[in-house]
């Protein structure tokens, strides 16, 4: 490839009000004027010669420099085409390109554009682009929400809020782990980048991020349920049921026409998008087995076309059910059995497990809301009954739920949990239950048994207390110290 510099200026001519390009007499001074370089590009498609144009520099010198790296990257196919395209068109170039994605991984990365990069750094040039471009980024994104009054905000913040829509939750404070995420879209994207030799090397590998703090499960104990009842604040993010608990729950909405999908879900440590996709045909009810192998992933519920593999290769498993949930899944499978005859044609036959009355699958947000919505309902049954002084029977006629339900619930409060949380929680009481790790793991999906144990291990506290007894019983005392 070939190239050459040149000094230009924007002078123009009074009388014809163009440029003088390369006539302009001024152009002879050292001081007047920027230099430039223009170089050759592989041929197009067509066969026509293309012209890459670079600068402006200050002297001859930077020029020169500047051109030899552009034609050394034309000529080892590093550079070509990414000098005037910015980091925004590329990062639209690139998720276009991206067919192996889950359609939430793919919106993920999407909103993740929108909000943070396109905003941030969408109008820096590929060829511009640098670490400290990404530090000044994430030093915004941790800004938003903490911002003190009356501090006005840096650009590359006004940018970042003005593209987030202006409500509570969406300009709440970023943690560490939600920037790690962030910062792995624009990671792979530019090793992709790197890898099609569009640029030398990846501007955003070596920036360091603060470390995130990993969420463990916390129980609710009497301790934090009072606390809680006391301030109304969660004592963690990721919390769980005792045993007691949960079965306090499952017996509070054991009259529900889903009652099997909570059993499940209670018992087993599945994802709310794996129930949601599963087939009657994953299920062996014989042999007391499913098999997770494609999930839903709610953005068009029902629609065939759009049931996405499981979230990584060890999601794809076989979960083993006890004799209790066979039976309740064979109860629920009777009565759905039901259902189809009695609507006829008008059923939909989407052959999943679990169902709407009509057939149609369920959404994992659907499943979500119906559970939010047992909770609240729990808490406002407690509240008529210990406030407002409701009976029990006008209670059950209030919430069309059976008298046994309602002294199920007066009998201890249900502090709030995510869906989510209940695949936490069974995964802890198979720990708890002396389940081997191993299996846990397999049964949770996980890719190591290190992860499962780091984040479930003594959940219950009555775990660690069995711990600490079975440690102090095997050391021989005849007398303790005052």
């Amino acid at each position: 490839m070939k190239g050459s510099t040149y000094k230009r200026c924007g002078c123009r001519n009074p009388v014809t009000g163009r440029q003088y390009r390369p006539s302009c007499p001024k152009l002879k001074k050292k001081d007047h004027g920027s230099w430039w370089g223009r170089y050759d590009l592989p041929r197009g498609a067509d066969g026509k010669r293309r012209q890459e144009k670079i600068g402006p520099y200050a002297t001859r010198a930077e020029a020169e420099a500047a051109l030899a790296e552009a034609v050394d990257g034309a000529n080892k196919g590093t550079n070509h085409g990414v000098n005037r395209q910015t980091f925004g068109d590329y990062l639209d170039q690139w998720i276009a390109g991206k067919v192996g994605l889950s359609e939430n991984t793919r919106k993920g990365y999407l909103t993740h554009i929108r909000l943070y990069y396109r905003p941030g750094l969408g109008h820096v040039r590929m060829s511009d682009l640098r670490d400290h471009h990404f530090e000044e980024l994430y030093a915004a994104m941790r800004q938003i929400g903490r911002l003190a009054d009356g501090v006005r905000p840096s650009p590359m913040l006004r940018r970042l809020l003005e593209a987030r829509t202006d409500t509570q939750q969406a300009r709440r404070p970023l943690s560490a782990s939600r920037i790690k995420r962030i910062h792995a879209t624009a990671t792979s994207a530019l090793n992709s980048a790197v890898r099609r030799k569009r640029i030398p090397f990846n501007p955003a590998e070596h920036v360091e991020l603060v470390p995130p703090r990993r969420r463990r499960p916390l129980v609710w104990t009497a301790e934090r349920i009072e606390r809680w009842q006391q301030t109304g604040r969660r004592p963690a993010p990721v919390m769980v049921w005792t045993p007691q608990q949960t079965g306090a729950f499952l017996d509070f909405v054991a009259d529900d026409t889903l009652y099997a999908l909570w059993h499940l879900l209670a018992y087993r440590p599945l994802r709310r998008g794996e129930v949601a996709g599963l087939p009657w045909s994953d299920v062996d009810l014989a042999a007391g087995t499913l098999l997770v192998r494609e999930t839903n992933p709610g953005h068009v519920p029902g629609d065939e076309d759009d049931w996405d593999d499981p979230k990584s290769d060890a999601g794809e498993r076989t979960v083993t059910l006890d004799d209790q949930t066979v039976q309740v899944l064979r109860a629920y499978k009777k009565r759905q059995s039901e259902m189809r005859l009695a609507l006829g044609t008008g059923w939909v036959d989407s052959g999943r497990v679990f169902t709407k009355e009509t057939g149609e699958a369920l959404s994992p947000d659907g499943i979500s809301q119906r559970f939010d919505r047992f909770l609240t309902r729990h808490a406002t049954i407690r509240r008529r009954h210990t406030e407002d002084g409701w009976s029990i029977d006008r209670l059950a006629r209030a919430h069309a739920v059976p008298e046994r339900a309602i002294l199920t619930t007066l009998q201890a409060p249900l502090p709030p949990i995510r869906l989510h949380d209940l695949r936490h929680g069974a995964a802890s009481l198979m720990l708890a239950a002396g389940v081997d790790i191993n299996v846990v793991k397999e049964e949770c999906g996980h890719a190591t048994a290190a992860f499962t144990r780091d984040f479930y291990q003594h959940v219950f506290p009555e775990v660690a207390k069995a711990a600490a007894e079975a440690v102090a019983a095997i050391v021989p005392r005849s007398a303790l110290g005052k």
